[in-house]
Order: structure tokens, then sequence, then C-alpha cells
């Protein structure tokens, strides 16, 4: 059974006539009796009621142009989505990002490339670097705006940038007027801290670490904008990237001199596995914008 063969059938079973059917199709008349007939063979029964010159489906017929019809436009459609998949400029790239990247260096990536392929779709998937980088392996995203991580033989990791994370205290803080300090200066303060699980708990827990001394976490939080809206409130200080979500006149960034506190940001993807035109131009556009 061909999809050629289904096609035919369903022309016939719409007009109701060979002749007018052929002359639609393009074809013969008679090999268009000859592919309808083959189809009937190969099926084991009759699939129309012949009166004369016209034709009429019968109760096996009737059934049969349901599937026929439903099978064919969902074909139609996966060609229609192939198509979509081999033209980078009317594709869909499925990214991965951490939480911490939503308010700043996501939102400028994304406008980035839109100015640039306006009809490409984005599916953006927010999470933890590790169920990030669980996604990638599933196949379930085509890439991750990530930080870096354990060296992984299926994953490819191209740095972009080093983000610089700064303290934030309330702007009655000790601290609220410098423009640096040194981060042993914070052993004996309470923090505004990231959840366990998150990669920047571990990122914070390091600088300490290298400080000498083990953060007192006081509050836990997931996002830049809750730790920073915790201490606006006077509840602690914290470490996070750039943030201007909340005024000044509440809360105050400064800069760590010592140790130097950042990040690496970068793009990964699936070793192996080829990525779609429109994944692998997001992928380039990315690493040429950085």
């Amino acid at each position: 059974m061909e999809w050629q063969q289904l096609e035919y059938f369903r022309v016939v079973a719409k007009t109701e006539h060979f002749r007018k059917s052929a002359e639609l199709l393009a074809i013969s008349q008679p090999a268009l009796s000859r592919s309808i007939h083959k189809l009937e063979e190969e099926l084991g029964v009759t699939l129309f009621e012949r009166t004369g010159r016209s034709v009429q489906l019968n109760k096996f017929g009737r059934l049969f142009l349901k599937r026929v019809e439903n099978g064919l436009n969902e074909i139609s459609i996966g060609i229609q989505e192939i198509n979509q998949l081999k033209n980078p400029y009317t594709g869909t790239v499925s990214l991965a990002f951490l939480q911490t990247l939503g308010i700043t260096i996501l939102p400028e990536i994304i406008s980035n490339f839109n100015k640039q392929y306006p009809h490409v779709e984005i599916q953006l998937y927010q999470n933890k670097t590790l169920n990030s980088i669980q996604q990638l392996l599933n196949r379930e995203v085509d890439l991750c705006l990530i930080s870096s991580f354990e060296d992984n033989p299926n994953i490819t990791w191209h740095p972009l940038m080093d983000e610089e994370l700064f303290l934030y205290v309330p702007a009655n803080h000790r601290f609220a007027s410098k423009s640096s300090v040194v981060l042993s200066e914070l052993s004996d303060d309470n923090f505004i801290g990231f959840k366990k699980g998150l990669g920047m708990r571990g990122v914070i827990n390091n600088f300490c670490e290298k400080a000498g001394f083990t953060p007192r976490i006081r509050f836990e939080g997931e996002d830049v904008s809750t730790l920073a809206g915790l201490v606006s409130s006077g509840l602690g200080v914290t470490i996070i990237p750039a943030f201007h979500g909340i005024s000044s006149d509440k809360i105050k960034q400064i800069s760590i001199s010592e140790p130097y506190c950042h990040r690496e940001i970068g793009i990964a993807w699936l070793n192996g596995h080829t990525l779609s035109p429109s994944a692998d131009l997001f992928r380039t556009c990315v690493i040429e914008m950085f």
C-alpha cells in the first residue's frame, strides 16, 4: 500500500467519479482505476459501489476514508514540520538556561537573535545546571546556557563570558558606603543564600571558603530577585550577579576585591548529535555575540 494510492482513493471518494478524479490528479482514467483496484485487492474488500460512471463509498469505504484522511493530514503536517526544520529561518530552538540568567544575559541574547531572525521560535526551559545537563543528554533540548561544570565526554561546553559576582547589602549596612570590600570582612554577617542543589550555592560557598569562613545562611531562595528582595528588607547580605531591580535607597552593590568572585557562563550541546539548522544558527549567533 502506497501513499499515492491513498491520495487517489481520497479524491475518488470526494468526487464520486473516476473521470473527474483522473482529471484532478492529472493521470489517465485506466491508471486511476488500476490503482484503486490494487488497493481493494490489498485490503480484501471493495470500497465503492459502482453505478454506471459514478461511484459511491460502501460501508468499508466510509470507514476507511476516515482513517485515510487522518493519516494523510498527519503526513502533511509532518512534511510541513520537516520543511520548517530544514529552513533555519523558520524553525524552532529549545534552550535550557540557569535561573540566575533570566534577568540580564538571556533577555539580551534573545533580543539580539530575534532582531536578526524574527521567525525562529525559541522554547525556553529554566532549570538548575544538573537538570539542564540531563535535559540535554535526554535530547529534550538543543542547547544549554549554563555555568561551567565537570567535564562530560558526551557534552561540549563553549565559554562565552566571565560574569562578576557582587556583594549586596541593605542600605543601612556598615559597608553600604564602600565601593569594595574583602570578603573575609563579612564572616560574622548573616547571608541570604541560594537553596542547596543550585549551582550558585556551591560557587558562593567556595569563595567564602577561600576567604576563611563558612557563610551563616539565614534564609534561602531560588532566584536572584528573591535574594535581593530579602537583602533589601535588612535580613542579611548576599553574593549575586549584577541586579538592578531594587532602588539603591534600599540595597547597595559592592565589588569584592578579594577573592575575585565570578563564574564562567557558556553554551553547551550534545556531542555526536546533529543540531537542526535553526539550533545551529542560534549557537553560532550566541558565540559570535560574545
